[in-house]
């Protein structure tokens, strides 16, 4: 698929998701020449792909935002016929061989990710098929003071358990605004971690998630600001 060139302010970058606005999955992916499934079950990931694609995100699988350039991450809010977010949101991959000394929260990758986001709110009720759903009104959104402090206090009590290997203790009911899940495809796949014995273990992948207690507060964000 054939990108757009990135884009060089915030103004063009909004400019192209207008221009989204409204438009559906099968004309997003027609526009690409890409087939549309009749399910995302085997294609999870197309259509935020298609999005990176249709307005020139640039970073790739770079441990950086979306469009480096701006400093902006771009991520999608499936959600129901209702306007809320159906699932958590997905931030970054957990670190879990925490043999160095551990970063702040100043310095860390989840706070990187979401300094200013570009949410692009995505139709997913299952009543209406795939190929019918639409792209909807895109904003950009930065953390203020009060929901900073709260994903930073998350942040800080999730690393500093999986610091102390304390992965078994991990459950994805600790954070306010912020959990850890399991990051894989399947139970099967496991990399090298510790455990709180320091002894080398095989750990399943596991990822930074926004609850979507903070998710539907930037819906309504969003919508305020349409």
């Amino acid at each position: 698929m054939l990108k757009l060139t990135p884009p060089k302010t915030e103004a063009e970058l909004l400019s192209r998701c207008y221009q989204l606005s409204g438009i559906t999955f099968s004309a997003l992916a027609a526009r690409y020449h890409q087939t549309m499934p009749s399910s995302l079950t085997q294609a999870k990931g197309l259509i935020g792909q298609l999005l990176e694609v249709a307005l020139g995100a640039s970073a790739g699988n770079q441990p950086e935002p979306d469009f480096p350039n701006l400093g902006i991450e771009l991520k999608t809010i499936p959600i129901d016929t209702h306007g809320h977010p159906r699932e958590t949101t997905y931030v970054c991959t957990a670190p879990i061989n925490l043999t160095a000394e551990i970063e702040s929260w100043e310095h860390s990758r989840v706070r990187k990710k979401l300094a200013r986001v570009l949410w692009v709110p995505v139709e997913a009720d299952p009543q209406i098929p795939l190929p019918d759903r639409c792209i909807g009104n895109a904003q950009l959104w930065s953390p203020d003071p009060q929901t900073e402090a709260t994903l930073r206090q998350d942040w800080i009590e999730l690393t500093h358990m999986l610091h102390l290997g304390q992965t078994d203790n991990l459950s994805a009911k600790i954070g306010t605004y912020l959990q850890i899940r399991p990051k894989a495809a399947h139970s099967r796949i496991l990399n090298p971690g510790i455990n709180e014995h320091g002894e080398e273990i095989l750990i399943n992948p596991k990822g930074f998630y926004l609850r979507t207690t903070l998710t539907q507060k930037i819906l309504e964000y969003c919508y305020c600001k349409a």
